[in-house]
């Protein structure tokens, strides 16, 4: 979610470190073992990607109950890092399939962000960090990583090699969205209690008086707050800000929640029907680049039929088709995936230079198979005429996409179910951020499909 300025920006969010190289039966479809690795080729798309989720859950079956999962595939070259934002994806995701196992998977995900909340290294005031290590490894340089999510001395296992140790307003959010979730689900206090912690560090360490309003980005791992306040960061807000109040019945948070709507509505470009990214300094709107998901997010989010027309935008204006005769496409001859890219300036990307160092060469038609499902699902929702074709067409893709890209991937170093698990890109894309997305099976783009697949929307209070 380091999206605001368009430059590379600290290691923030779940998404800031890509170019490093990077759960319904569930347990009975993936197991915990080697041996059920090819268990559910011939499983429903859904089924599969399930399969995908309990395996990343259970990866490290021998370090612990208390665990997250793991975000990518160990081809991603992150090791076990476990991102909070895609961990709270994989607890809405397993809520929405309404079955007890799913409800049990996610009440444990939700147990392990308490868990982080509750024994951080350092603080105690109700942050999350941006990743966590969840298994041993060894690192780049030799170094050895022993524990699992719980470090031998108890405290929640910081992300620290690759630096993820900052706490960004957005993946706050949605970690906060997902336990006032579980908490409707269950009715178990204590989740409310973690989400309403959240609300309250994103009350004082985010909230501005700068003449554009909101609420700004996070701190990094010094502590530091950061100057950037964005779009996609106070959409989250219009959420979790809102169910705290339906739910804790405090109208604190209403007001909370109309400042950060006041926020999102400054970022509207009339004239081009579409959202603007944020702010670096609080004062003056970015124009460039205008990524997909402050387009789709917001619709989730305000459900208003003035601003629906983002949800066009996005389809017209991102568009993508990925092919094996694309010059830096990755895509296996014969095969082709269509939906949308993460920024207008992926479409721009330098096709003769890497993403970043020992990165591959982008292709500017790569389909971020993410944000793809963010706008089926919105348009599931909007539900004009089309839509529902036009969601379909991009579930198809996605679906096609679990089916055959990302195939012999690992999690933990064991095999991961046949065909199942959605990879975050078609081939290797520019966000236009300063990192990139890259055909490794990932739990944030599978939880979305999921959501879309299901007509689930996370962002409604």
């Amino acid at each position: 979610m380091n999206r605001v300025n368009g430059m590379q920006g600290p290691a923030l969010s779940r998404r800031s470190l890509m170019g490093t190289g990077l759960g319904l039966g569930v347990a009975a479809l993936a197991g915990t073992g080697a041996g059920a690795a090819h268990a559910v080729p011939s499983a429903s798309p859904r089924r599969r990607g399930l399969a995908f989720l309990a395996a990343a859950l259970d990866a490290y079956p021998d370090h612990g109950p208390i665990r997250l999962a793991q975000s990518y595939s160990d081809e991603a070259g992150l090791f076990s890092t476990a991102f909070t934002y895609d961990n709270a994806l994989a607890i809405l995701a397993l809520l929405a399939t309404r079955t007890a196992d799913g409800r049990d998977r996610a009440v444990l995900l939700g147990d392990a962000l308490l868990y982080a909340q509750q024994h951080d290294p350092v603080h105690d005031d109700g942050r999350l960090r941006q990743g966590y290590n969840v298994g041993p490894y060894t690192f780049y340089d030799g170094s050895r990583q022993p524990d699992g999510f719980v470090r031998a001395d108890g405290a929640a296992n910081v992300g620290t090699q690759f630096g993820f140790t900052g706490t960004a307003v957005g993946d706050m959010a949605w970690a906060g969205i997902a336990l006032s979730a579980l908490a409707r689900r269950t009715g178990e206090r204590r989740f409310l209690g973690g989400a309403v912690r959240i609300g309250e560090w994103i009350e004082r360490n985010g909230r501005t008086d700068e003449p554009l309003g909101g609420y700004k980005f996070g701190v990094n791992g010094a502590d530091e707050k950061l100057p950037f306040t964005s779009t996609e960061h106070n959409t989250d807000l219009l959420c979790l800000f809102g169910r705290l109040a339906r739910l804790t019945g405090d109208r604190v948070w209403a007001a909370r929640r109309a400042r950060a709507e006041a926020f999102v509505m400054r970022m509207w470009e009339p004239a081009g029907g579409f959202f603007y990214t944020g702010t670096n300094d609080g004062v003056t709107v970015n124009k460039s680049p205008i990524p997909e998901d402050t387009q789709t997010w917001t619709h989730l989010a305000l459900d208003s039929r003035a601003h629906a027309r983002s949800l066009d935008w996005a389809a017209r204006e991102l568009a993508v088709l990925d092919h094996a005769g694309r010059r830096n496409s990755t895509v296996p001859a014969g095969q082709s995936y269509d939906g949308v890219t993460f920024s207008s300036a992926s479409l721009l990307a330098d096709e003769d230079a890497p993403i970043a160092d020992s990165q591959p060469k982008p292709d500017r038609n790569g389909v971020w198979f993410e944000g793809t499902a963010h706008l089926a699902l919105a348009l599931r929702d909007r539900h004009r005429r089309g839509d529902e074709a036009r969601a379909r067409r991009l579930l198809d893709s996605i679906e096609r996409a679990q089916d055959l890209l990302g195939g012999g991937q690992t999690v933990g170093g064991r095999a991961l179910p046949e065909r199942a698990g959605v990879v975050s890109a078609s081939s290797p894309l520019d966000t236009g951020f300063g990192f990139g997305y890259y055909p490794y099976r990932h739990v944030g783009a599978t939880a979305w499909y999921l959501m879309a697949a299901t007509r689930s929307n996370p962002l409604r209070v």
